[in-house]
């Protein structure tokens, strides 16, 4: 991986910021992300991430904390924090902004235990593909404090699969629609293909059920997006 996303915001943090992230899937043409949304404040977040914010209690940890923004709101409200990432890059942003805790290590490597767990901006897609869901709810599950929580978002992006008519087009050989490859590139570069799962409220909550994790349905957005609330 050449980290193109923690050279972006670096860049933005620098003040070196001449153009946006590009992002596809394939399923979707070129997107450009807007490196400003990434250091956005409280009030310029979506409502589900307000509210997951709102939610955190106790010790947190923000999962795949990006630039800090989490972070920084929840420390500002005197919460403790750890952010992790696993780009090297926005851990170092993350430093720069006045994130106090923040390490470069991913995921099932961590081994503290916290009492709320943030996995947001479609939390779900470090999942990758659905075969991988449960491993990754046992570890988060295994990072929980006695009474804790895991605050968690994603999108049911079957929409993106319905023609005119309403009907719904899939290859049935294929795997989960919600499995996608997505692209990354920035100044001219391109990044190594992700695997990044959208995961419907139904097969989370199944998931969780499957391997004993409470799983609560909080909030839906506007775009086939949920916040999902998963306890023990």
């Amino acid at each position: 991986m050449k980290d193109l996303f923690g050279k972006a915001l670096l860049d933005y943090q620098n003040d070196n910021y001449t153009e946006d992230l590009v992002t596809s899937t394939n399923i979707s043409d070129e997107d450009e992300l807007p490196l400003p949304y990434l250091f956005r404040d409280y009030k310029d977040m979506p409502k589900l991430e307000q509210k997951a914010l709102q939610l955190s209690k106790g010790t947190v940890l923000d999962v795949g904390c990006g630039s800090g923004s989490h972070s920084l709101y929840l420390q500002n409200q005197g919460l403790t924090v750890k952010a992790i990432d696993s780009s090297e890059g926005a851990i170092k942003v993350s430093k720069a902004r006045g994130v106090i805790n923040a390490e470069h290590i991913a995921l099932l490597d961590e081994t503290e235990t916290f009492d709320t767990i943030l996995v947001l901006m479609n939390g779900t897609g470090i999942f990758q593909t659905l075969d991988q869901v449960s491993k990754y709810l046992k570890h988060l599950k295994s990072l929980l404090n006695k009474g804790g929580q895991i605050l968690i978002d994603s999108s049911d992006i079957k929409y993106m699969y319905l023609d005119e008519d309403g009907g719904f087009w899939q290859d049935m050989n294929a795997n989960y629609y919600g499995e996608l490859d997505y692209f990354l590139s920035y100044k001219n570069e391109k990044e190594a293909p992700m695997k990044w799962l959208y995961l419907d409220f139904k097969l989370l909550n199944d998931a969780c059920t499957a391997i004993g994790l409470k799983c609560e349905m909080l909030a839906e957005g506007e775009h086939y997006d949920y916040l999902a609330k998963l306890s023990n």
